[in-house]
């Protein structure tokens, strides 16, 4: 029988939970608080859920010093249903924020306020997207498919700067964002903080996405979250999948800007939406719907929700005064034992992405050049030394080791990879 401290898993799938975690995860599910039922058994709308959430969150608040001014929500979409509720969000907000304009010119005269708005939606709505890698590609793709590829403004494709495939990320002066006017700007601008397919990651917010004057800005961080510090009041919209680096598969988690939801901002009305052929989305879906409700619109997966806020509030416990810059620390000498580990064999490995954003979560590279057989044996030995899943994407192939999945693995693992995999 292999033993789970036997094997180092670093797939980047469903997450690898600390082992303290799931033992007290299999009494939660037996018997809660001595109440006779299990976690799952629950009602979400009890006092014990309502605690749950409210740790979870103070917990995440804690790590990212998330400010005041921030909501967080707990959704069932996952990563990929974000792509859709970020565009369904943020585009109604952008439509009804230019009828109050007209409104203001023309008055009550209706029929007039919805010819302007149809014109300056046909003209000016835009949503930028920098793609950068697989995920990042499918949110450009996924805004395509619901508002029209007019409205779509790819501001770079780093594929067009690498011989048809990721790797970099072209330099900000090469970006083509849609113009801030005194008018306004794009209803959202949406990059993915890290590439979990490609290995590439931003290695610091855009500076040409810096300033008050911003447009909204959301990042798909998935496979980075709670890895790296980050400045929470650059974005309007942050999220990720918790499976990832924070619990298992179920939950999407998402900061807000607590400007995006009534009464400070409005979306534009269902009718509205569908008069101007623009998409409408799901109730479960709804920011505003999902905030007001204290994400409990309908039957949120309580359980989920408390492994999260275990992992997160052990973070917590764990770093203290330095909160998430203590998991920094170790994310990064991570990814360095391996990244020097590879660059000093170049004949036996390469890389995929290019050195300035090679991702600290998700290290690809191929063995021997990419031959097949070669890497087959390669993951064949390390699988016999207990290392798994180190697979590359399907889409892509090679070898992939990702961090995300390894938050409390003990740096020694990392020198037992570096040294048995040469």
């Amino acid at each position: 029988m292999v033993n789970r401290s036997d094997v180092h898993y670093f797939g980047a799938g469903p997450a690898p939970l600390p082992t303290a975690v799931l033992e007290k995860a299999t009494q939660v599910i037996l018997n809660y608080k001595d109440k006779g039922i299990g976690l799952f058994e629950i009602s979400h709308r009890s006092p014990e859920a309502n605690e749950v959430l409210a740790d979870a969150k103070q917990a995440l608040a804690t790590l990212l010093d998330i400010p005041d001014d921030y909501k967080v929500l707990f959704l069932q979409s996952g990563g990929s249903g974000e792509f859709s509720a970020t565009v369904y969000n943020l585009v109604a907000i952008w439509v009804e924020k230019k009828r109050a304009k007209i409104a203001e010119e023309v008055g009550d005269d209706k029929d007039e306020v919805l010819r302007r708005l149809r014109k300056i939606v046909d003209e000016e709505l835009k949503l930028d997207y920098l793609v950068t890698g697989s995920w990042s590609l499918k949110a450009s793709q996924e805004a395509t498919r619901l508002v029209g590829a007019k409205h779509v403004n790819v501001a770079i494709d780093a594929r067009k700067a690498n011989n048809g495939k990721f790797g970099i990320i072209p330099p900000e002066s090469e970006w083509g964002l849609t113009p801030r006017t005194t008018v306004g700007g794009p209803a959202l601008v949406y990059f993915c903080d890290n590439e979990t397919v490609d290995g590439v990651e931003f290695p610091a917010f855009p500076s040409s996405l810096e300033g008050d004057d911003a447009p909204l800005v959301c990042a798909d961080m998935s496979s980075n979250f709670i890895s790296r510090k980050v400045d929470v009041r650059k974005y309007a919209v942050i999220f990720g999948g918790a499976q990832k680096n924070i619990g298992n598969t179920g939950i999407a988690i998402v900061i807000l800007r607590k400007s995006l939801l009534p009464p400070h901002s409005t979306p534009a009305s269902p009718d509205l939406l569908r008069e101007l052929r623009l998409p409408v989305g799901p109730i479960v879906l709804d920011y505003p719907t999902i905030a007001k409700n204290n994400s409990l619109y309908n039957t949120l997966p309580i359980f989920d929700v408390w492994v999260a806020g275990q992992v997160m509030s052990a973070l917590v416990n764990t770093y203290g005064i330095k909160k998430i810059s203590g998991q920094e620390e170790i994310s990064n000498e991570k990814a360095r034992l391996i990244y020097e580990t590879l660059d000093k064999y170049p004949n036996v490995y390469r890389v995929v992405p290019d050195k300035a954003v090679r991702s600290r979560m998700n290290i690809c590279f191929r063995v021997s050049g990419g031959d097949a057989d070669k890497e087959k044996a390669f993951l064949a030995g390390a699988e016999k030394k207990g290392l798994l899943g180190l697979k590359g994407h399907r889409s892509v192939g090679g070898i992939r080791v990702s961090n995300c999945k390894c938050t409390y693995n003990n740096l020694l693992y990392y020198r037992c990879f570096c040294f048995t995999t040469v």
